[in-house]
């Protein structure tokens, strides 16, 4: 797996995904640490993931969809699956990889999952425990409850789909890197050598959202990102190039169901301070 950016090991366990694949227990936990910036390119792995970071952001895409994943959040990966995840600042990932038999009851699709305090420091505990631990014993209880946890838990529609053509890729690539910026549907379709009706028609058929529900759909999710990492509200409403904090708690509210000063992350017990 090629890597770019910064990694921190933590402690002495292995920070290589490929450690994790066959251990003879139903779940594994890697923790690794990420500077702002790193990336994990394309990969895919042998067992199923549940991706999350304690704190910090992350942006995980498939050839079909990208998701932004912060704290209170966890991506659910299926075996085999080709993805890339880009740091949005200093993570703190834990990542569990699920033996097949024991995930047998989650979706054979990627899902966004909520991950409540409880789930999260018992993600945290088992990054603590030996890969060899013991079934019969206080940490084989500590996977059947994260496993309980997992099984309760009812995805949320957070995805963004990708445009398959790769002109409307590049657009969409670059509203993911600068999501406030608001040119216009006509000055998008000029970088893209493409009328405008065409761009409309394309994005329509290609995503199932216009360009502009698109759009908006992005800033969402950057703003549940940067609020879960902890940014002031106004800061987030502005650079994502609302007028006013006001029109984008109004945005925020209808999209996620809550206000944005509620969505901030609060701080947490059970993990180490990152380290660069």
């Amino acid at each position: 797996m090629s890597r770019k950016g910064q990694a921190q090991a933590t402690g002495t366990r292995s920070t290589n995904a490929d450690d994790y694949q066959c251990v003879p227990r139903a779940l594994a936990a890697m923790p690794k640490d990420f500077a702002p910036g790193s990336e994990i390119l394309p990969h895919r792995h042998e067992r199923a993931q549940l991706i999350h970071a304690t704190a910090g952001t992350m942006r995980v895409a498939t050839d079909d969809s990208v998701w932004v994943v912060p704290p209170q959040r966890a991506l659910w990966m299926p075996a085999g699956v080709t993805h890339s995840i880009a740091m949005l600042g200093e993570v703190r990932m834990r990542t569990l990889y699920l033996r097949n038999d024991a995930a047998a009851f989650m979706p054979r699709e990627c899902r966004v999952l909520p991950v409540s305090g409880l789930l999260r420091e018992l993600i945290v505990r088992a990054t603590e425990l030996p890969l060899h631990y013991d079934e019969a014993g206080p940490a084989g209880h500590v996977v059947a409850l994260i496993l309980a946890e997992l099984s309760g838990l009812q995805s949320l529609p957070l995805q963004l789909p990708m445009p398959r053509d790769a002109r409307l890729r590049a657009i969409c690539q670059a509203l993911l890197e600068t999501p406030g910026d608001a040119r216009p549907l006509e000055a998008w379709a000029g970088t893209a050598n493409l009328s405008t009706r065409t761009l409309a028609r394309q994005f329509q058929s290609q995503t199932g959202l216009s360009f502009g529900a698109w759009r908006q759909q992005a800033r969402v999710l950057e703003a549940m990102g940067r609020l879960g990492s902890g940014e002031p509200v106004t800061r987030v409403a502005l650079e994502l190039g609302y007028e006013s904090v006001s029109a984008f708690s109004a945005m925020f509210r209808r999209a996620a169901g809550t206000a944005p000063s509620r969505y901030r992350s609060r701080p947490s017990i059970g993990d180490k301070p990152f380290v660069a």
